[in-house]
């Protein structure tokens, strides 16, 4: 496997058309930080973020896509920066995943769907490996689905290895139970991911600095900072900054 650069993403949640942070996957434990989730997103890129990651918590939870048109928004704004975004949130067929690229997004991130392996590796010869992201969302290394509402038996790790097997090559790795709560992020899982072949994206309470650059120093592909920037635990600029230095040191 080709040795990906670390990309931190900025996490833009949406619903009910606002951005938000939910507590461990809680819909009803919401905390709203805006009503305008595109002059949030201005915002990341403009402290250097290179890479969005927005989700669609309705969508998640109906199974389609509900907050389009702010996301699209949202593509637009980065795209004035020079910035990505890559998209999750009740895909899950391949119309969904045409439209969701159709309109800009660099990358999709595939939850619920991915545990059909065959239809992933459908899905990859299609649109290709690097336009796919496979949602490995879960609590006590187990797979949730259905906008984590739904708790399954599936490890993470062995889905892990049959979708590596299927040419999946991207994993966003979320600890539900992590998400959220600031109590650092479950680094062992997503390297554990990372092991398996796939360029895995940690994600689920990073809380500072360290985590961030801790990340990248196990080897992992990306991490997701959500609740850390918003709670201003994490200054997006200082640490991109500092990733950056480290890379040329490396």
């Amino acid at each position: 496997m080709t040795a990906a650069r670390f990309v931190l993403y900025p996490a833009i949640d949406i619903l009910g058309g606002r951005c938000v942070r939910l507590f461990k996957g809680d819909y009803a434990a919401k905390t709203e930080y805006s009503e305008d989730p595109v002059a949030v997103a201005r915002q990341w890129c403009e402290s250097g973020a290179t890479f969005l990651h927005v989700v669609d918590l309705d969508g998640a939870k109906q199974g389609q896509s509900v907050n389009r048109d702010v996301i699209e928004g949202i593509v637009e704004a980065a795209k004035s920066y020079g910035a990505q975004v890559e998209v999750g949130g009740g895909i899950r067929t391949s119309d969904a995943i045409e439209d969701w690229l159709a309109c800009g997004v660099a990358r999709v991130v595939i939850g619920t769907a991915s545990r059909n392996v065959e239809q992933m590796a459908v899905w990859v010869s299609e649109f290709g490996a690097d336009r796919l992201v496979a949602g490995l969302d879960g609590r006590d290394g187990k797979l949730a689905v259905d906008g984590w509402i739904e708790q399954t038996d599936t490890p993470i790790l062995e889905l892990a290895k049959a979708l590596y097997e299927a040419g999946v090559r991207h994993a966003l790795v979320t600890d539900v139970e992590r998400d959220g709560t600031l109590s650092g992020a479950n680094l062992d899982l997503a390297a554990s991911v990372e092991g398996i072949g796939l360029h895995a994206i940690a994600s689920g309470g990073i809380r500072d600095e360290e985590d961030v650059i801790a990340a990248m120093q196990r080897g992992i592909s990306g991490a997701v900072a959500g609740k850390s920037l918003y709670a201003g635990k994490l200054d997006l600029k200082r640490v991109l900054t500092r990733l950056a230095e480290g890379e040329r040191t490396c």
